[in-house]
């Protein structure tokens, strides 16, 4: 199947693009890395008028360090973290996160700010910001807005996005040698999405403990409590029975199965974030 007729424009920047957007007011896609938009725009599940191509706008592709904040760009695409592109992300744990997304052709030219914006439940980078405290920061022709990612994914592919704003930025805390990273997701085969996946960020210096886990029917959750438990007790110390308890409390709605793959990625996650063995 083929995409729908629709108007094509390719932005020759920010300002531009934020202009066709302001004017048109009608059924207007953006498109970044089109990895996500392409396919369904080829199945016909959007039919928008126009689409808006943001793709060479290098404004957006850039990483840069605000104090104790690093500032990625929604452009930037996952392969260019997985390679190490960008300096201030060499070495960084979304190196990690970023090459265990799909397959490198779609890493070539997925991005930060389309993944995000899409708001797949499955997707790695809605989980990782969500762990990491991430600010989306949202430009539209008349104001700029920031919101904690916490707040900017409502539901499966529902966000905070009205039809004139664009994803310009990512804004996440510079690591120090204390915080504790971890993240592990559970495929049916390389390559495709989470059927249940976890991300940790403990940093005992700022006291921020977050467990996240994700690939739900919705936007990820948050296992405040646990979280907590595992900062005081540590890990392994908290004992996968803990966890079993938390997740069948917090997703009493899952069936056994996927309660049980959940128990299995936040052990797992955990494990990496403390480089440790936990219980079996």
């Amino acid at each position: 199947m083929k995409a729908a007729r629709f108007e094509y424009a390719r932005a020759e920047s920010l300002n531009h693009a934020l202009d066709i957007l302001d004017a048109e007011r009608s059924r207007i896609k953006v498109m970044a890395g089109s990895q996500s938009l392409g396919p369904m725009l080829n199945l016909r599940l959007v039919r928008p008028e126009s689409v808006i191509d943001i793709s060479s706008l290098s404004m957006l592709r850039n990483v840069t360090k605000d104090g104790s904040t690093l500032c990625i760009g929604a452009g930037v695409t996952h392969a260019e973290i997985e390679d190490g592109v960008y300096e201030l992300l060499r070495g960084h744990p979304w190196q990690s996160v970023a090459a265990a997304i799909a397959y490198r052709s779609i890493r070539n030219r997925g991005t930060v700010g389309g993944s995000i914006a899409h708001a797949d439940p499955a997707a790695d980078w809605v989980l990782a910001a969500t762990a990491m405290n991430a600010v989306i920061e949202i430009t539209s022709k008349l104001s700029t807005r920031r919101v904690p990612m916490t707040h900017f994914m409502q539901a499966a592919y529902t966000t905070v996005l009205e039809d004139q704003e664009i994803i310009t930025a990512i804004h996440i805390p510079v690591m120090n040698d204390q915080v504790r990273w971890g993240y592990y997701k559970f495929c049916r085969k390389v390559g495709e999405f989470a059927d249940a996946s976890c991300a940790a960020y403990f940093d005992p210096t700022s006291r921020v403990a977050n467990l996240v886990v994700g690939a739900l029917d919705g936007a990820p959750k948050s296992l405040t409590t646990l979280a907590q438990i595992v900062a005081q007790k540590g890990w392994p110390a908290t004992g996968r029975e803990t966890i079993t308890e938390h997740v069948s409390d917090n997703l009493a709605s899952l069936d056994t199965l996927n309660q049980k793959m959940l128990v299995t990625v936040i052990s797992r996650c955990l494990d990496r974030a403390f480089n440790t063995k936990g219980p079996a």
